[in-house]
């Protein structure tokens, strides 16, 4: 399991450096809090940042719950593809809104693996 945890930590890490990506963008470009819209450059950044956020509710539970009901190394892997795919995911929207579609597909499809994972190895445990 603590490969499975080292995988989350690895995510709120990549998480915590989106947070302070949207600081410094909000510096860059003028936007005070509580706005947030502003400069498009601004906007992407942002955008990645809750939708790295998003993800996340997902992704934590899901691995921890596919880690325990189907397998602990697989959902490692999984893992780290998932913050694979939120960087790429991240590199392209920063650049320009339709650059984000990579990384979004291969972290959604890791979300959607991770999840229907858990969701049978709990419906399995119950019977």
């Amino acid at each position: 399991m603590e490969l499975v945890y080292l995988t989350i930590l690895l995510a709120l890490v990549e998480y915590t450096v989106f947070t302070a990506l949207v600081g410094r963008a909000r510096a860059r470009y003028g936007i005070k809090a509580p706005a947030m819209t502003g400069h498009p450059d601004f906007e992407r950044v942002n955008r990645v940042h809750y939708n790295t956020l998003e993800a996340l509710i997902v992704f934590i539970p899901a691995v921890l719950m596919f880690a325990y009901y189907i397998d602990a190394r697989w959902a490692a892997g999984l893992g780290v593809v998932f913050v694979i795919g939120r960087a790429l995911y991240a590199v392209g929207y920063i650049r320009a809104a339709e650059k984000r579609g990579l990384g979004a597909g291969i972290s959604g499809i890791v979300n959607l693996v991770l999840l229907a994972g858990a969701l049978f190895g709990v419906i399995r445990a119950l019977f």
